[in-house]
């Protein structure tokens, strides 16, 4: 069982400035800096996925998880190539790669070209994230947990790592001085090195998110174009719809009229597909995008329109197959793990899927009032 005496102890110099500190500040003088701590981590009684080591600057948490993990802890991850997909294991396939990179939220694949060191803060936390958990068949220990990213970034991918590490029946231990991201990180254990206490913890659900959703103008597509696995283009006649999460969009949809050919029947001319949909990185692992095209689905549907949807991306595809909304229409080229077996099949040249959305509708108000923007003046 994890309980040990830990004490560090650090020399003092004895240098000019050393005397002066003592002077100004009355410290009395000291030969050594000595820190002790009685740690009780009793983290082997229960099977668990997630712990967290938390605590403020100076607690001990470094000194106390080396001690209690030892190489485990010493792990680092490097990277050094030109783009940080070949970073990862040769080994690894690139639906794996990708397949890890959705988790963690770090669903932008023209960064996945970059090498790591140009990504920004939020960008190079989730990379290494997703390499350490498919890298590693051990305890993942990830030191500094959070603190070089902005807190809406944290938490949001705190919930995206605990939510792989149970599916994926791993164990991973958080170390940070920030406390905000327990709610989101759901660890089943807790070490508090502020007042050391150790706490076993039960999984609850995730603070909720606010989310409002609205009709935007064609010029909101600049701020997501850059995102965007594909073409940085958006016909101007689409219909561009926003989710707003504290004033602030954050993730877009443009939708397009599908006209089919003459003899297709009455019900092709109220097709509409998704032409773009785009999560902003830093809100990228909670599934955004589906919750605004569900909902952007349910509003057509109130109004006898149908929407469907036409993926390229690999976890795109397994994430609308796997939706019990939306109905496949067409199989990809590609091979993909599917509800219904392996998807095969092309759609206008491009390895793409066909869905189509065959859940409920909206309330038939909302839905007009929704269109009623585009169709006034």
């Amino acid at each position: 069982m994890p309980r040990f005496n830990l004490v560090v102890e650090s020399p003092v110099s004895k240098s000019v400035r050393k005397k002066q500190l003592e002077g100004i500040f009355e410290l009395p003088p000291q030969e050594n800096i000595r820190h002790e701590w009685d740690v009780d981590i009793p983290f082997e009684e229960k099977e668990w996925g997630v712990g967290l080591i938390v605590g403020p600057s100076g607690s001990g948490k470094t000194q106390i998880s080396r001690k209690l993990f030892g190489k485990l802890f010493e792990k680092k991850i490097i990277f050094k190539e030109k783009s940080v997909i070949d970073d990862f294991q040769q080994d690894l396939s690139i639906s794996d790669i990708a397949a890890v990179c959705q988790a963690v939220g770090f669903n932008t694949i023209p960064s996945w070209l970059k090498p790591y060191h140009v990504l920004s803060n939020g960008e190079k936390f989730r990379v290494e994230l997703a390499k350490r958990l498919i890298e590693s068949d051990e305890m993942i220990i990830f030191d500094e947990f959070t603190s070089v990213v902005d807190r809406q970034v944290a938490k949001i991918a705190s919930h995206a790592v605990q939510k792989y590490i149970r599916k994926n029946k791993k164990q991973f231990v958080a170390i940070s001085c920030h406390y905000d991201v327990i709610d989101w990180l759901q660890p089943d254990w807790i070490y508090d090195t502020a007042h050391h206490t150790f706490q076993w913890r039960y999984l609850q659900q995730r603070p909720k998110i606010e989310c409002v959703f609205s009709p935007v103008a064609h010029s909101a597509w600049e701020m997501f174009a850059p995102y965007h696995y594909m073409s940085r283009n958006l016909i101007k006649s689409a219909r561009c719809y926003g989710l707003f999460i504290n004033n602030q969009i954050v993730s877009f949809a443009g939708l397009v009229h599908r006209p089919m050919s003459r003899g297709a029947g009455k019900g092709h001319s109220l097709i509409f597909g998704v032409s773009r949909l785009v999560t902003l990185p830093d809100y990228q692992g909670l599934g955004l995008s589906f919750v605004l095209v569900d909902y952007l689905a349910s509003i057509y549907k109130a109004v006898n329109k149908r929407l469907r949807t036409y993926p390229a991306h690999p976890a795109l595809i397994r994430s609308f197959d796997r939706s019990p909304k939306w109905a496949i229409i067409k199989k990809p080229a590609m091979s993909t793990t599917s509800r219904t077996g392996t998807l095969r099949g092309i759609v206008g040249g491009r390895p793409c899927a066909v869905f189509e959305y065959a859940g409920e509708a909206a309330p038939r108000e909302e839905a007009e009032l929704i269109f009623s923007y585009f169709n006034k003046g």
